[in-house]
């Protein structure tokens, strides 16, 4: 039972809130009504979080000796010991064939998709993780891809303006990111990740503004344009805007004052002001939508 919980943390099943992109297609193309449109999405996600899964494992197996040296990256179970390469290796496996099974079922589209998601990734992990600015573009690349799987993948047009605030808000979270990283490795950042000694505190804060502004800026555009009034027969949307501005806000408090930043999906797990801007955010858009 030990050995089966250690191999599920190495999943990292908490990462997979992130594959909520996925529904974002199905969320502002109206089309939760279609039921068999609704279970593609589904099985697209469960596809989706298990290629990224297999994906975590491989960064695992690679970095395993750098996380050694990692003040919390040093528990997991590659890094800690409970869990061989071996075994590793082999649920790697098992996730990645299971994925692709469940891609190629949704359509052929999903699963090239899903195939470049997992090929874009191990290029970044033997290669692009050490490209500055680039890395963190790849890192959007791959929540872009989840957008993309949930609307063409499934035959749902992509709206441009939503992969524009899907693009903002992914670059922000990932300068966020190696600004946490920075912050939590001061004395030697350089042992964990070689690419933080090209970043500076001052060079990302500059860079998580403008994403923070871009990604503010284009949602209120999008919220009072008249294709998405047209679309969603509402023009209240704008009235979500103070959500996602709060929603930034504090994830930049979190990252400065709270050590949050380094990973969304338990800053928004641990955060309740998090929790209930994003609660509140979906609840009024669903509103308003629907």
């Amino acid at each position: 039972m030990k050995m089966l919980l250690e191999l599920l943390r190495l999943m990292r099943p908490h990462q997979w809130v992130k594959n909520g992109f996925v529904f974002t297609g199905l969320l502002f193309g109206h089309a939760w009504r279609d039921t068999a449109l609704v279970m593609q999405v589904v099985v697209a996600a469960i596809a989706f979080s298990l290629v990224s899964s297999c994906i975590y494992i491989i960064n695992d197996i690679a970095d395993r000796e750098q996380d050694r040296s990692h003040p919390k990256k040093q528990n997991r179970p590659l890094a800690a010991g409970t869990v061989s390469v071996n075994s590793a290796v082999v649920l790697a496996v098992v996730l990645a064939v299971t994925a692709f099974a469940l891609a190629y079922w949704v359509s052929v589209t999903a699963l090239w998709i899903i195939v470049g998601y997992a090929l874009m990734n191990l290029a970044y992990s033997f290669h692009f993780k050490h490209v500055v600015i680039l890395d963190v573009f790849i890192i959007a690349a791959g929540f872009m891809l989840r957008i993309l799987v949930g609307t063409l993948g499934v035959d749902i047009p992509p709206s441009q303006w939503l992969l524009l605030c899907g693009l903002m808000v992914t670059l922000f979270l990932g300068f966020a990111k190696r600004r946490a990283e920075i912050i939590a490795l001061t004395e030697d950042k350089t042992s964990h990740r070689r690419v933080l000694e090209h970043y500076s505190p001052i060079l990302l804060d500059n860079m998580i503004v403008i994403t923070a502004a871009g990604l503010i800026m284009s949602y209120s555009l999008y919220t009072m344009n008249p294709d998405t009034i047209r679309i969603h027969g509402t023009a209240n949307l704008i009235y979500t805007v103070p959500f996602v501005m709060y929603g930034v806000f504090r994830y930049i408090y979190l990252l400065h004052h709270q050590s949050g930043g380094g990973d969304p999906s338990r800053d928004l797990a641990r955060d309740p002001h998090m929790l209930i801007v994003v609660g509140g955010w979906l609840l009024a858009t669903l509103w308003l939508i629907a």
